[in-house]
């Protein structure tokens, strides 16, 4: 699933490629989970220019000043693809936007999990559907209340939403592997130095992912990533990476240096 630096990559590509373009055209694949409102969203679109983009955690958005905004959620395997009219139209598009100058934006939607919809504003899109602070803004302080102050596996803390925007099953695993805490630690009982290392992590291994605007063929051997199957050898201490449940996710960890308190 797109965690914060793959949304980021995606976020680039839109900017890169379909800013300022008039909007000729929206035209539409098979629209379940579309929440496109009413009968008037290509009137709202068709006309106006994308003339700035946004991220808060995992919701990107495309829009302007004056609006309309487009916000994109990509769900398990969703993303948006920006293509030339005279090159191959991605695979499962059920949103394309139709730019001036024969420039496309295909939104890709294969599981059908990912959600498009027509916002006036992100900052009142992102309180309505009670987000949390971005991971990438959110300070050590704040971070340290936020998971120190919630019951249950810090993994599963990580990985809310609304708590703490951006973080997945796998940079939260990373995080936690960096640090050495095993992902059914219970979050209010980590001590402060503790959670300082987890903060310090986290922005260490999503820094590292979008300075390599998530390539994960860059991602160094000592990760966990490489080495995310049960049973392999941990690159950190030599343990084994054992998979487990938490909070009715998988969870990757060493056996040997991470630790429930």
């Amino acid at each position: 699933m797109p965690e914060l630096p793959e949304c980021e990559k995606s976020r680039r590509k839109v900017a890169d490629h379909c800013l300022n373009r008039t909007i000729e055209a929206v035209e539409y694949g098979e629209v379940s989970h579309m929440n496109l409102p009413g009968g008037n969203a290509r009137e709202r679109l068709v006309g106006h220019r994308f003339t700035e983009t946004r991220r808060h955690g995992k919701a990107i958005f495309a829009g302007s000043k004056t609006g309309p905004w487009i916000a994109v959620r990509l769900g398990m395997t969703g993303s948006l693809r920006p293509f030339d009219a005279d090159g191959e139209a991605p695979d499962y598009a059920k949103v394309t936007f139709v730019f001036e100058g024969d420039r496309r934006l295909a939104f890709r939607n294969p599981r059908k999990f990912g959600v498009l919809e027509v916002i006036e504003d992100p900052e009142a899109y992102i309180a309505e559907t009670g987000l949390g602070p971005d991971a990438m803004e959110i300070g050590a302080d704040g971070f340290a209340e936020v998971i120190g102050g919630t019951k249950g596996a810090v993994k599963s803390a990580l990985m809310a939403q609304t708590k703490i925007a951006g973080l997945g099953n796998l940079w939260s695993d990373e995080t936690l592997f960096r640090a050495g805490v095993a992902p059914d630690a219970a979050a209010n009982r980590l001590s402060d130095d503790t959670l300082g290392q987890l903060y310090s992590e986290m922005r260490h291994v999503l820094s590292h992912l979008l300075d390599n605007n998530a390539d994960y063929g860059k991602i160094p051997d000592d990760w966990l990533f490489p080495h995310r199957t049960d049973g392999a050898d941990c690159p950190a201490c030599g343990g084994t990476i054992r998979k487990s449940k938490v909070g009715g996710r998988s969870a990757f960890a060493c056996d040997t240096h991470q630790k429930t308190a």
